[in-house]
C-alpha cells in the first residue's frame, strides 16, 4: 500500500493559522517536558540541543524525500538562512540560557524575552502591511502581562546575579523576533518550509556538534531513559518548528502565532505541576486564567 504524504498545498487547504498555531502550542509543551525530563536525568544540555535540531533535520529530509520539495535557492535566500541559523537561533538561544543563568530572577529574563511577540507583531504592520487589530493588541499585551505572573517567582531572587543578564536578554529578544520576521520574509519570497528549516538546522547542528567537540562533551556515554528522552524532544521539536512555520505562512500577522506560542506557559505549568509536582500558586493560576483569556480573545 503506497503512503501518500501531504504536500504544503494540501496542508494549506486543510489548515489555517489558528489549527497551526494550535498545533504548535501543543507541541511546544510537550516538548518542554521532555526538556524538563532530560533536565532531570542530568543529559547536558548540549545534547538537548542537539536534539531540538539533528533529529528534526532527519525527520525533514525523510518529508522533503517524499514531497516535491525545491532545495535550489537565489544566493541572497541562502545567505538570510544562514545568517538566521548563525545569529537568530543559535546566537538566540545562547544570549536566552547566559540572561536567564544571570538574572537575579529567571523570571525576569524569560518574560523579556518572550515580550518579542509584541515587537514582531508591530513590526510586521510596517515591513509585510499585516492587520493589527485593536482586539489583538489587547489579547497580546494580555498574553505577555499575564505571562509574568506565571514565570517570574519572588522566592527566586539569586545573590550571584551578573549585570550582564539585560544585554543578553535583549539580545535574545531581538534574536527570537528577527528569527521570526525573516522566516515570513522568505516565505513571502516563496522559499518553502522544508527547504528553509532543513538548511537552518543543518547550519544549527555543524555549530552545536563544534560546541560539543570544544566543551568535550561525551555523546555516548547516556542511559536508555536519556536516549529516548533526546528522541522525543526531537520528534516533538519536528512538529513545533514546522507548525510555528505553517502558522507564520497563514497567519495574517506573525505576532499571532509568536503570542499563541509564548502563551503555552499556561498549559506547560499545569503539566508540570501535575507530572513533576511543581509548585501551583494563586499568583500562577490566576496568570494560567488570564493567559487563556488573552489566547481565547486572540482566536476568535
Amino acid at each position: 500500500m503506497e503512503v501518500q504524504v501531504l504536500s504544503s498545498a494540501h496542508w494549506k487547504q486543510l489548515m489555517n493559522w489558528i489549527i497551526a498555531s494550535i498545533l504548535m502550542f501543543l507541541s511546544s509543551v510537550v516538548l518542554y517536558l521532555f526538556v524538563r525530563k532530560s533536565n532531570s536525568l542530568k543529559t547536558p544540555q548540549q545534547l538537548n540541543n542537539l536534539a531540538m535540531f539533528l533529529i528534526p533535520l532527519i525527520v525533514y529530509l525523510l518529508l522533503a524525500i517524499n514531497t516535491p520539495t525545491r532545495f535550489t535557492l537565489k544566493p541572497f535566500e541562502y545567505l538570510i538562512i544562514l545568517i538566521q541559523g548563525i545569529f537568530f537561533s543559535y546566537l538566540g538561544n545562547a544570549f536566552s540560557l547566559k540572561g536567564i543563568g544571570y538574572s537575579p530572577n529567571p523570571g525576569y529574563s524569560l518574560i523579556i524575552s518572550k515580550s518579542y511577540v509584541v515587537f514582531t507583531a508591530v513590526a510586521s504592520v510596517f515591513i509585510f502591511s499585516s492587520p493589527l487589530t485593536f482586539k489583538s493588541v489587547i489579547a497580546i499585551l494580555c498574553i505577555v502581562a499575564f505571562s509574568a505572573l506565571i514565570i517570574i517567582d519572588k522566592n527566586k531572587n539569586k545573590t550571584d546575579s551578573n549585570k550582564l543578564w539585560l544585554p543578553y536578554t535583549i539580545g535574545a529578544f531581538f534574536c527570537w523576533g528577527l528569527l521570526a520576521l525573516s522566516s515570513k520574509y522568505l516565505l513571502n519570497l516563496g522559499v518553502p518550509i522544508l527547504t528553509r528549516l532543513i538548511y537552518s538546522m543543518i547550519v544549527v547542528t555543524i555549530l552545536i556538534l563544534g560546541e560539543i567537540k570544544v566543551k568535550k562533551v561525551n555523546i555516548f556515554n547516556i542511559s536508555k531513559s536519556q536516549l529516548l528522552t533526546l528522541l522525543m524532544i526531537g520528534i516533538f521539536g519536528s512538529s513545533f518548528n514546522y507548525f510555528m512555520q505553517v502558522g507564520f505562512d497563514l497567519a495574517p500577522n506573525v505576532g499571532y502565532v509568536n503570542a499563541t506560542n509564548a502563551a503555552s506557559i499556561s498549559l506547560l505549568t499545569l503539566m508540570s505541576a501535575f507530572i513533576f509536582k511543581d509548585e501551583l500558586s494563586l499568583k500562577k493560576m490566576i496568570g494560567i486564567v488570564g493567559v487563556t483569556a488573552g489566547l481565547i480573545f486572540l482566536f476568535i
